[in-house]
């Protein structure tokens, strides 16, 4: 007998710390040609919070694009704990999490269906949508990201194809927020 599996949309998104978030940028693009990267440094979001406690830490953030998945590049400079530093010292990166974008009307159930597999809610925020991260570096060696879909943020993904599919591959490789 089958079942469904925990999380019930598709990966949309794979992320990883950096070091430097400039030299990230440029190595993912010189090596796979991920990119344009939209670029928010020093972002905190709205209602962070970090194990269950409200958290200030500011991190820089680049959004590409490679092929059919999207690319998130992480780099932390701030002192303060996090979920990236629960698996990266400084000076150190590789893959954190996976990103799906999540409907609103589907929200709570899958929300729910990690906590009720035994998975910790590491932390949570408010960008255009809610998104929080679960711990499931026990079983898979990273951390899921669930991301509210909304007109907002599936345009945003949208957008970042769009750049993609329309880019030389060299132009402009770093674009603001």
């Amino acid at each position: 007998m089958s079942t469904m599996p925990l999380l019930a949309h598709p990966v949309r998104q794979h992320a990883f710390v950096v070091p430097d978030l400039d030299e990230g940028i440029e190595r993912w693009r010189g090596t796979v040609g991920a990119g344009p990267f939209v670029v928010m440094r020093d972002y905190v979001g709205t209602d962070l919070r970090y194990r269950g406690d409200p958290s200030t830490t500011a991190v820089d953030y680049a959004f590409g694009q490679s092929g059919d998945i999207q690319v998130q590049l992480i780099a932390q400079h701030d002192e303060g704990s996090s979920i990236y530093r629960d698996m990266y010292a400084p000076g150190e990166g590789g893959f954190h999490h996976v990103c799906a974008l999540v409907p609103m009307d589907d929200w709570d159930r899958q929300v729910a269906a990690f906590a009720d597999a035994g998975y910790a809610m590491a932390a949570s925020l408010m960008t255009s949508a809610p998104a929080v991260y679960f711990d499931c570096r026990d079983d898979f060696g990273y951390f899921v990201e669930l991301y509210g879909r909304t007109e907002r943020s599936a345009g945003f993904f949208a957008h970042l194809r769009d750049l993609h599919e329309s880019w030389d591959g060299v132009t402009d490789p770093i674009r603001q927020r």
